[in-house]
């Protein structure tokens, strides 16, 4: 049985050299107090505990440590043990700062990110808490790759109540966000052979990206008021869309054209990838349920914790079907890739009401600040229509033909860091192109809202009628 003191103290690593043990280990700690290694304040091991660390004598730390307090290197105190002495030391020199070619913007609207300082730091905090007292000593092990189980339950219970989504744990797949995701499902559906996947005309090039990284062509759809159009699907192998909350444009898949899409992946056997990337935020409207509810035999659902709570916590799920939820596991990989304490936090976030609390006070939040961003828009900016405001976290401004690139200029004059609707149109789209900036206002913080909305007013084009 190991002795009590041997737990005790910190490590240390030293390397005495020289003629001998005392001299080397004093000349070893010297050098690290001198070159700032251990800084003033730093507490030793014992004499007792570093001897048996070292393999030495513990007369000869003793020596070392009494050699060095009395050249002023260490102090010894009784109850305090030996401690470095508080002096100047020499550190070496910090690198010179890189020289910065871009500032970093004062205002950010850049859609995809909540405010974070809304964090519900000290109810997580709880979660966590609660969940780690409560886990099993499995739950740190490598674990399932599909994720926590705790999570995959609280998920289908959550999402069959909030989003109409129709499934159990067993087809749930935990991932580190909705671009694992879509790695995961690019690989999967590769395996399968499909080639092709139809894509919206507007929306994220890094989602098309991923899956030309796996292999797959995206081909946009036809767009218009009712959202994306699936009468030109025929022998695509998927579908990627938001039906929900179409990004960026804002709109809802009409419900015939939710039909429609339903009717094709039965038809042929294609699949549709619903990204039901903001479906907790609904402000002028009914929620409208998931796509998944009317067919989960061939709707892939994929939602994340990144809007309501943090990206940062890089936490996913898909709901798949039954005949490729095994084919999707496997592709993800035989180790669980999410941080297991982080599932089942939000396991326990989730069960507690703790999340539906917060999505409830956020939904109020983001409402009020789309009510003045709307507001002052029409005060100052008349000529500028807002549109896709009836859920999530952001807003399409409509401006006048030909002034687009000129108005991001004229937002970078401003400090302002927003995207124009050009950076989300398909490549080989042929919807006619139109001129209006995306604005995500759930970035700022309440304290820079009030100047945000002044550099976004001051970055608009006047109107350009008589």
């Amino acid at each position: 049985m190991a002795k009590s003191w041997a737990t005790l103290g910190v490590d240390l690593h030293l390397e005495p050299t020289g003629p001998g043990l005392r001299r080397g280990l004093t000349d070893a700690l010297r050098e690290a107090v001198r070159t700032g290694r251990l800084a003033p304040g730093t507490r030793l091991p014992s004499s007792r505990s570093l001897a048996t660390d070292l393999g030495i004598a513990r007369n000869t730390v003793a020596d070392a440590y009494a050699d060095l307090v009395a050249e002023g290197w260490l102090t010894a105190r009784q109850g305090s043990g030996t401690r470095v002495a508080a002096r100047a030391v020499s550190r070496p020199a910090a690198p010179a700062p890189r020289s910065r070619t871009v500032d970093r913007p004062a205002y950010d609207l850049i859609p995809g990110t909540p405010d974070l300082a809304f964090f519900p730091r000290a109810e997580w905090l709880k979660a966590a808490r609660r969940a780690l007292t409560t886990a099993p000593h499995q739950a740190l092990d490598y674990g399932d790759p599909r994720g926590r189980i705790e999570l995959r339950t609280a998920l289908a219970d959550y999402l069959a109540r909030a989003r109409g989504v129709r499934t159990d744990p067993e087809r749930i797949l935990v991932c580190a966000g909705i671009s694992h995701g879509l790695r995961i499902l690019g690989a999967a559906l590769r395996a399968r052979g499909a080639r092709t996947v139809a894509v919206e005309s507007y929306g994220l090039y890094v989602h098309w990206d991923l899956l030309a990284e796996a292999g797959l062509r995206t081909v946009p759809l036809p767009f218009d008021e009712r959202g994306t159009d699936p009468g030109e699907l025929t022998d695509e192998d998927a579908v990627l869309f938001t039906p929900a909350h179409q990004f960026p444009m804002g709109g809802t898949l009409h419900r015939d054209r939710r039909a429609a899409a339903v009717d094709w992946a039965r038809r042929t056997g294609g699949l549709l990838v619903e990204d039901d990337y903001d479906g907790e935020f609904r402000y002028d409207r009914q929620p409208v349920g998931a796509l998944q509810g009317l067919d989960p035999d061939h709707v892939v659902y994929a939602g994340t914790a990144s809007k309501s709570l943090a990206p940062g916590l890089r936490l996913a799920w898909l709901v798949l079907p039954p005949d490729l939820a095994r084919e999707a596991a496997k592709a993800k990989g035989h180790i669980d890739s999410c941080g297991a304490l982080d599932q089942l936090t939000l396991a326990e976030f989730l069960t507690s009401g703790a999340y539906d609390r917060h999505v409830r006070a956020a939904r109020l939040r983001y409402r009020r600040r789309r009510d003045a961003l709307v507001a002052e828009l029409a005060r100052r900016a008349p000529q500028v229509a807002a549109t896709g405001i009836a859920a999530g976290l952001h807003v399409v401004l409509r401006l006048p033909p030909g002034t687009e690139q000129a108005t991001l200029r004229a937002a970078a004059w401003q400090g302002l860091a927003v995207h124009g609707l050009h950076r989300y149109r398909h490549p080989e789209a042929t919807v006619e192109p139109h001129d209006a900036l995306v604005v995500g206002y759930g970035t700022p913080t309440d304290s820079a809202w009030a100047g945000t909305l002044d550099a976004l007013c001051a970055a608009l084009p006047e109107s350009t009628e008589p």
